[in-house]
């Protein structure tokens, strides 16, 4: 599942329409992942501002964000 930081979140909304399954939306608070993410990362590698990470069993792994 990913989670997103909300202090660097831009608000783009872009995340949530790379989505292929729709797993995305975006709140108030930020984004927010549902069950239906399947951790395909696309999400991540679209974030400008790699404001978005993957958890994996309770761990964060912070991928390398775009240069």
């Amino acid at each position: 599942m990913i989670r997103t930081d909300s202090r660097k979140c831009l608000r783009c909304s872009g995340c949530v329409g790379v989505c292929p399954r729709s797993a995305l939306t975006l709140t108030e608070h930020g984004i927010v992942c549902d069950s239906r993410c399947n951790n395909c990362k696309i999400c991540i590698n679209f974030c400008p501002v790699g404001a978005i990470d993957l958890e994996i069993e309770g761990v964060r792994r912070h991928l390398p964000t775009k240069v």
